[in-house]
């Protein structure tokens, strides 16, 4: 149940970040198939944090230290943009214009999950 609730609070944080950054996109027809993008985004942005960010961060660990941990918002922009890119290759309609609007995209996302997170309740896994 929790990968379910999981997807729903990325659905909804991407949601909020297109709303409100220039250069994200979701450019779907009806309500049914924007709420199923909106979900198809959020599964796909997980899996994306799942896989390569503990690489990224295992491999990375020097910047991480280095930054102070700045270094995680290019990351997590890096891994927005990523997931825009898997999502085009897939034929989902999610696009970002460049990296600022990614980066911008990532900290709302980050704000946003953070906040429904609170709210959910914490993952018990």
């Amino acid at each position: 149940m929790s990968i379910i609730l999981r997807v729903i609070v990325n659905a909804i944080a991407l949601w909020a970040a297109v709303l409100l950054v220039d250069g994200i996109e979701v450019s779907a027809d009806t309500t049914v198939s924007t709420i199923a993008t909106y979900l198809g985004i959020g599964a796909l942005f997980g899996i994306v944090n799942a896989v390569i960010k503990p690489i990224v961060k295992t491999v990375g660990c020097i910047f991480y230290y280095v930054t102070l941990g700045l270094v995680a918002l290019v990351v997590n922009a890096l891994l927005l943009w990523l997931t825009a890119w898997l999502a085009g290759v897939l034929g989902i309609p999610f696009e970002i214009d460049g990296f600022w609007a990614a980066f911008w995209g990532a900290i709302i996302v980050a704000i946003v999950s953070w906040l429904l997170s609170l709210f959910v309740g914490k993952d018990d896994d």
